[in-house]
């Protein structure tokens, strides 16, 4: 059975990531930090994982910048955005 539809958010490092949870949990999002899917690249090798929608996760961490955003819809992930900056 294929993995539920998610949202990865990949940073350059990994105080970016602590960060961006920090600030998502603040906020009463449930997060995951998780090893990087291999289909994807990092810098640290964590990324985040989470259910909340594009629009909620750019509105939450407008404060940070450089993060790539892909959605996992199953089967591939797809990057919402190239390189996308939000």
């Amino acid at each position: 059975m294929p993995a539920a539809k998610a949202y990865y958010l990949l940073f350059a490092t990994i105080h970016e990531v602590l960060r961006a949870e920090r600030l998502l949990k603040e906020k009463g999002l449930d997060v995951e930090i998780m090893p990087v899917p291999r289909t994807l690249s990092s810098d640290c090798g964590v990324c985040i994982k989470s259910a909340a929608g594009t629009d909620v996760l750019a509105r939450l961490l407008a404060g940070m910048r450089g993060y790539r955003c892909f959605f996992f819809d199953g089967v591939e992930y797809r990057p919402r955005g190239t390189e996308q900056v939000l």
